[in-house]
Parts: C-alpha cells; sequence; structure tokens
C-alpha cells in the first residue's frame, strides 16, 4: 500500500506545484486587462477553475497521502522531516495568500502589480527546490 500511496503523493504534488506556478504567471497577464473587459473576465474564469479544479484538490490529496506516508514510515523523529514540514507549512500559506488574490481579482480590487507576481511566482519554486533536496538527500 505504501508505494500506491506515495505514487499518488508525488502526482498530487506535481498538480499543485503545476497550479502554484501558473497561478501567480495569470495574474501577471491579468494585471493588464482593464477591469470589466472581456480578456478580464475570462482570466476570472481560468484563475478560478484552476484554484478549485486542481489546486485546492491537489493540496488536498498531497497533504492527506503525505501525512499517511509520515505515519507509516515514522518520519517524524528526523529532522529533515521537521525542515520539510515547515516548508510545506510555508507553501501552503502562499496557496492561501493566491486564494486570496483569486477573490481579489474576481471582485476587481488587487491591488498589487504585475513586479510583485512576477516576485510572488519565484517563491514556491524555490521551496519546491528545498523541499525536494530534503526528501531525497535527507541531510540531517
Amino acid at each position: 500500500m505504501y508505494e500506491w500511496i506515495k505514487a499518488l503523493h508525488i502526482i498530487a504534488v506535481i498538480s499543485w506545484m503545476a497550479g502554484m506556478l501558473y497561478l501567480p504567471r495569470l495574474f501577471v497577464y491579468h494585471c493588464e486587462a482593464e477591469a470589466g473587459s472581456k480578456q478580464s473576465e475570462t482570466f476570472k474564469v481560468m484563475e478560478r477553475r484552476l484554484l478549485k479544479a486542481i489546486i485546492n484538490p491537489a493540496m488536498i490529496v498531497t497533504w492527506l497521502a503525505g501525512l499517511y506516508l509520515v505515519w507509516d514510515r515514522q518520519w517524524y523523529f528526523y529532522g529533515w522531516f521537521h525542515a520539510k514540514f515547515m516548508l510545506v507549512l510555508i507553501m501552503s500559506g502562499i496557496h492561501g495568500f493566491l486564494s486570496r488574490c483569486v477573490k481579489d481579482f474576481a471582485a476587481d480590487r488587487n491591488q498589487r502589480s504585475q513586479k510583485f507576481y512576477r516576485i510572488i511566482n519565484e517563491v514556491p519554486t524555490l521551496l519546491m527546490i528545498l523541499i525536494v533536496i530534503l526528501v531525497v538527500v535527507k541531510p540531517f
């Protein structure tokens, strides 16, 4: 059973990260669209669907499968896992922040610039790299 849950976890992580990397990029382009325009309304639909159909379910499956894996192998005793867990919590916080941004764009209340979203787009990438290194290398 462990290998199947591990495979599910990896698939969910890939899906979660794909969405977390794409959503801020949509925000970059959405910033250029005039509020109320057809283009802006299209971005709203894309952002909402991406969040509700891919990012949210993928995060839930990632967490559930990951918690099972931790419990099954008792990784909660290892330092590398504590560091990874902290980074996943931060990733989940970024997820929550991006969810809030989707709501702001939907209500035409975005106050942030394209530059902001270009920068925030790099945060999940950095977190993902650190998490993968911790899981594969287990440095401590």
